[in-house]
């Protein structure tokens, strides 16, 4: 089931924040306790209840990460979007942190603080991101059918070093749209800067000419000018009232250089599209020269920011894919993905890989049953496991619970092949061999399928205790090795 990111959904009653995430509103016990819930993931950043989506404003600052997110304080389910933030050291284990951000009544975020980044401006963090409020039809910009909200660029300033408090200015940065543009949505603004100016990237498209960024630049990120489409795409011909559906419209841009060339991402028609190209940094346009998919799965709406130690990392939004009905009364819904290292190869392809740091999460290794017919099985007593495999023959990779398969990832090497239930794509080998790093945590799966794959699958029939692990693998293929993944909380609340 996919998840609207932009549908309001009229529910109340199903969640509770923790007292360190609510502003001073009237909430409702939630409908079950996530502390007990074995589906809930221990090794990933989410909320101790209720709703969480887009990652934002990743930023290192005084000595630790930041990173904020899409969180509703009030229920389980999309809506009323505030930013959420929590605090590492290492980028895997989270503290969390008062709300950062909060609808202001009567503001030009009055119905949701949407997504957005942040940066270092002359030494204050400063956060650029979309407000929406209720508007008469000819300022709406948000046209999906479901909502009729006009959205506009915001910015707001750090008031203290722990990143707590935020100053907004009262008056949208960018408050229309470029004249003449009939756009299908107007948000997710990634800014960067460059040796004359600052510049800001905005999702948006038209209809009937494709999803697109709109380029902006500024001298001090308060008065912008319009430049030009950094990039457009094409419809894919389908007809659909949410223009994601029909590739009209672009989501969550984020640009940045990356070796020798430049990266952009951008969300549409339900998944990431990831392109490399160049840059011309004097008429700024970017022409792209390869792409492909970022993750097979259930992942949307990433982030990046530049580490300190000049790597590029990036997260993700793990989304549901059970019945809304199941996760409002479960009492939390949405997870943030393990950090990822980007990169590019010699012929300027997108390449990721599972952050170093995520190795701090490793326990015992786990060592498994006799190997037979073909196979090497690890019963499970926690849903917390992390696989290391690499083979040149076909190889097979399963979660079985009570003696049923319930998810399986097949892998064909020599035709460099994968499939996982209805997902079918092509994984180049390295080295005449196929690397894959498995991370299971309650009811995700992150896949990682050579240097350049990525499959996130959400799993629901999965008991601890209940559940083994198994690969089945051509005899000359060395036995994969196996951890226990240890939990960044003791309660699964993440504290």
């Amino acid at each position: 089931m996919q998840i609207d990111r932009r549908r309001f959904v009229q529910l109340a009653g199903l969640g509770v924040a923790g007292p360190a995430l609510l502003p001073a509103r009237a909430v409702h016990a939630a409908s079950a306790d996530p502390a007990l819930d074995p589906l809930r993931p221990e090794c990933h950043l989410l909320p101790p209840h209720n709703w969480m989506n887009d990652p934002n404003g990743p930023i290192w600052w005084k000595g630790s990460y930041h990173l904020f997110y899409q969180l509703n304080p009030h229920a389980a389910v999309w809506g009323d979007m505030h930013w959420g933030h929590a605090v590492s050291p290492d980028m895997v284990h989270w503290r969390h942190q008062p709300v950062a951000l909060a609808p202001t009544a009567r503001g030009a975020d009055s119905e949701g603080c949407f997504s957005g980044s942040a940066v270092v401006a002359d030494g204050v963090p400063t956060f650029i991101y979309t407000g929406v409020q209720n508007a008469p039809p000819e300022l709406v910009t948000q046209r999906d059918g479901a909502n009729k909200l006009r959205e506009t660029q915001l910015l707001a300033t750090a008031a203290d070093d722990d990143l707590v408090r935020w100053n907004k200015l009262d008056q949208p940065v960018i408050a229309t749209p470029p004249p003449g543009v009939a756009v299908t949505g107007f948000r997710d603004p990634c800014p960067w800067r460059e040796a004359d100016a600052w510049y800001l990237g905005v999702g948006s498209g038209e209809r009937g000419k494709g999803g697109c960024v709109l380029l902006y630049r500024s001298r001090d990120l308060r008065q912008w000018e319009y430049l030009h489409k950094l990039a457009e795409g094409k419809p894919n011909g389908k007809q659909a009232v949410n223009p994601c559906d029909s590739g009209e419209m672009w989501e969550c841009p984020d640009f940045f250089p990356l070796g020798n060339f430049h990266c952009l991402l951008y969300s549409t028609e339900g998944k990431v599209i990831w392109t490399t190209g160049r840059y011309d940094a004097r008429t700024h346009h970017y022409a792209p020269e390869h792409e492909g998919v970022l993750d097979h799965g259930a992942f949307y709406a990433p982030k990046s920011f530049l580490a300190p130690d000049g790597r590029r990392i990036l997260w993700g939004w793990i989304q549901e894919t059970r019945p809304e009905a199941d996760y409002a009364a479960a009492g939390w819904a949405g997870v943030m993905s393990l950090p990822r290292a980007l990169g590019v190869d010699a012929s300027g392809r997108l390449t990721m890989a599972p952050a170093a740091e995520t190795a701090s999460l490793r326990g015992a290794r786990l060592h498994s049953s006799a190997r037979a017919n073909g196979a090497w099985r690890w019963p499970l007593a926690a849903l917390r496991c992390e696989m290391s495999l690499r083979t040149d023959e076909p190889a097979a990779v399963r979660l079985r619970t009570r003696g049923a398969t319930v998810w399986e990832l097949s892998l064909d090497p020599a035709h460099g092949k994968v499939q996982c239930a209805e997902r079918s794509f092509s994984a180049a080998p390295s080295a005449a061999s196929l690397p894959v790093r498995l991370f299971l945590d309650g009811s995700v799966i992150e896949t990682f399928i050579g240097a350049e794959e990525a499959l996130t699958s959400r799993v629901y029939a999965l008991a601890p205790g209940e559940t083994e692990l198994e690969v089945e693998t051509g005899l000359n293929t060395a036995e994969p090795a196996v951890w226990m993944l240890d939990p960044i909380s003791p309660d699964r609340l993440t504290h």
